[in-house]
């Protein structure tokens, strides 16, 4: 199916509210700055102090550094000037009237993570849509690779090397890194070549950080800047901990670190590598609940001593919800022992955890604790339109990115429209973003499922186009 590019009106709502002073970035440079890698500098210094050894993460590093390779990516994109159209322009510059192709670079960074299978861990903004990827190993190499797979929710992405005599990084047990463990970032900040960085673990489990995906971050004050993302954080005992994929700067990516970088825990990370192995893809799970943040006014109707946590508006029939006794009044404040603050962190944890696997989901009921248990069910990534309503054949429903959704943006994007179908002849166009029917609204495919289970007999869409939103009829 073809990508399609968001409106602009999503878009800027997207990126627009309330972080204009305070932007968090994925760290790739978008132009390559050096064309070859630098040696790292290594101070000089003594063995030992009156006598005692000084302490030296360099047999650690002499381990992990030829694991962790320099990502070099080229994408061809297909430009169309913004003036093509307008006669007076056409008249005065002569402009192409087609698309212009421009050769759009990257550089960042990736870890070995099987050395017989020739397996590199990066970040998928590295290598989204490369046509050429160059891998440069810690010994001069230089390899062509492969995409094996990638998921833009998570930022996480899969290449392979076609080459022998590899080292890998071995993984660590995610569940026993602590804040305040040291760590160690290894990668290629500003194209200058392999350089390393330490610090220690500021904080676990990040989330609500506007423009990224699904997110359960390690945050850390090891130095991290524009180049350093894919690239490895590892703890003392030289076992990858995490990877390194953001920075937060109110200058910006150009301005560089402050202290605040994040890297993708290694047990989510994991994960998305085994499914990208197992399936081809990521596949993710959904309880088949509605909700909504606790406003004042509900936590007084609930009697609830506390405004955190997602209320259940609906229960969709059928659902890992409905069979677990979750009801509409139900508060959920945690699931599978992770704290739920709001509707977005509970969408969050849906995204992270697997799909089948038995959870735990804690409620206040009638303001009482308890618990029920439930088991994730896989959630459709696209919807053919004549599987919700015969006056939508043609058109194809897509979930959208989370990266938009962790801006507070809710419903499904159109991905397609067939020429000459029924959808088309309603006026839908791919890039559309649905948000609701009927004048109720839903926040993902889901809820539009479930919204369309009424079959009504006149449907009417909420539309957002452009810089437009709009009632469409559908006949």
């Amino acid at each position: 199916m073809r990508r399609v590019l968001l409106p602009l009106a999503l878009i800027a709502a997207a990126f627009a509210g309330g972080y204009a002073a305070q932007r968090v970035l994925p760290v790739a440079t978008q132009d390559a700055m050096l064309a070859h890698a630098l040696p790292a500098a290594r101070a000089a210094l003594p063995a030992q102090v009156d006598g005692t050894p000084l302490p030296s993460l360099a047999p650690m590093l002499e381990r992990v550094t030829p694991a962790v390779v320099n990502i070099h990516s080229k994408t061809t994109v297909r430009v169309r000037n913004p003036y093509a159209n307008d006669p007076l322009f056409q008249y005065f510059f002569g402009l192409p009237n087609a698309p212009q192709e421009r050769i759009k670079q990257s550089l960042g960074s990736g870890v070995i993570i099987d050395a017989q299978a020739g397996l590199v861990l990066t970040n998928y903004h590295v290598i989204e849509d490369a046509d050429d990827i160059q891998v440069t190993l810690a010994d001069g190499r230089t390899l062509t690779a492969e995409v094996v797979g990638a998921d833009e929710d998570t930022d996480v992405g899969l290449i392979r090397l076609p080459a022998q005599d590899l080292q890998a990084v071995p993984l660590a047990n995610g569940d026993a890194l602590r804040v305040g463990d040291f760590v160690v970032a290894v990668g290629n900040p500003f194209g200058l070549g392999q350089t390393v960085t330490s610090g220690i673990v500021s904080a676990l489990g990040r989330s609500g950080l506007p423009g990224l995906g699904y997110q359960n971050f390690i945050q850390t004050d090891a130095s991290i800047n524009p180049g350093n993302s894919g690239g490895a954080l590892v703890n003392l005992r030289g076992e990858l901990v995490g990877i390194n994929t953001a920075i937060f700067n109110p200058g910006g990516s150009g301005a560089g670190n402050i202290g605040i970088g994040f890297a993708i825990p290694v047990e989510l990370a994991r994960d998305v590598v085994r499914q990208l192995q197992d399936y081809g893809e990521v596949r993710r799970g959904s309880l088949g609940v509605e909700t909504q943040e606790i406003t004042p006014e509900i936590a007084q109707a609930l009697a609830l001593a506390t405004r955190r946590g997602a209320v259940v508006t609906r229960v969709q029939s059928g659902s890992p919800a409905a069979a677990a006794g979750l009801r509409a009044g139900d508060v959920i404040t945690a699931i599978d022992g992770r704290p739920v603050a709001s509707r977005l962190d509970l969408h969050n944890a849906e995204g992270l955890l697997p799909v089948g696997k038995a959870i735990r989901i804690d409620v206040l009921r009638e303001g009482k604790a308890t618990s029920v248990s439930a088991a994730l069910k896989a959630r459709p990534k696209d919807l053919p339109g004549e599987t919700l309503d015969p006056r939508l054949a043609g058109a194809t429903f897509s979930e959208l990115p989370e990266r938009y959704r962790s801006q507070g943006v809710a419903g499904v994007l159109v991905s397609e429209v067939k020429r000459g179908s029924r959808a088309a002849a309603n006026g839908l166009r791919a890039g559309d973003l649905i948000s609701g029917v009927n004048q109720g609204e839903f926040a993902d495919l889901a809820g539009m499922q479930a919204a369309f289970a009424r079959k009504p007999t006149q449907l009417l869409l909420t539309l957002t186009r452009g810089r437009g939103s709009y009632f469409v009829p559908i006949e």
